[in-house]
């Protein structure tokens, strides 16, 4: 079997693992709507290397699926991290799924790619590094993104939720690019587990149309 052939097989069984984890994910998200009595459709796909379920509906369907989004999408991170922990029970491996309700992560997305461009070009035009506000793990990750579309370099800093983007010129040396990289998805991955599980405490004081409750 030649290279070509062993990289369709790997291809083959990645798309496999990721179509269960949208099914498994799916499964458990339906049981959950359901016992919520919330009305919503679900839609499996796959982004990359991850699994991707979204929760949609029609213009004149349930509006209180804004309550599985919560302030700042605090409630949605929550979630996600539970499904993962379902799809996880059910496959024995750490799952990376994607969860989205009623378009709120691809409107983050767009949203946050527009502020890493604008970061891009301060550091083209001025030479110095540009510090971002504090962000989430989904949103470092689409900053970190764009940032190397356009061949600079960033970098995730601080601790929790202080932990933030720097964008800066590339690095000369690109074995230690590469070691910064490494350790900054390390630490990403690491918080990204923290973050939601602080998030899972407060999902009950989210109330239906995101806001904190007194």
């Amino acid at each position: 079997m030649g290279v070509e052939d062993l990289d369709e097989v790997d291809e083959k069984a990645l798309q496999d693992r990721l179509a269960d984890e949208g099914d498994y994910a799916a499964d458990y998200l339906e049981e959950l709507l359901d016992i919520a009595d919330l009305d919503g459709d679900l839609e499996i796909s796959s982004e990359a290397d991850r699994a991707s379920v979204a929760v949609v509906a029609d213009d004149n369907s349930d509006r209180r699926l804004k309550r599985l989004i919560g302030r700042h999408g605090e409630t949605l991170d929550a979630l996600q991290e539970l499904t993962r922990l379902a799809v996880q029970a059910k496959t024995g491996e750490r799952s990376r799924l994607m969860l989205d309700v009623l378009g709120y992560r691809d409107g983050r997305r767009k949203a946050i790619q527009a502020i890493a461009r604008e970061a891009v070009e301060q550091v083209q035009e001025t030479g110095e590094d540009v510090a971002l506000k504090p962000m989430n793990p989904f949103e470092r990750k689409v900053v970190h993104d764009v940032v190397a579309a356009a061949g600079l370099f960033s970098d995730s800093t601080g601790v929790g939720p202080a932990r933030h983007v720097v964008v800066s010129l590339p690095y000369d040396d690109d074995e230690d690019y590469e070691d910064e990289v490494l350790e900054d998805e390390t630490i990403d991955s690491a918080d990204e587990f923290e973050d939601s599980a602080d998030e899972v405490d407060s999902a009950d004081d989210v109330d239906e149309d995101g806001d904190e409750r007194d």
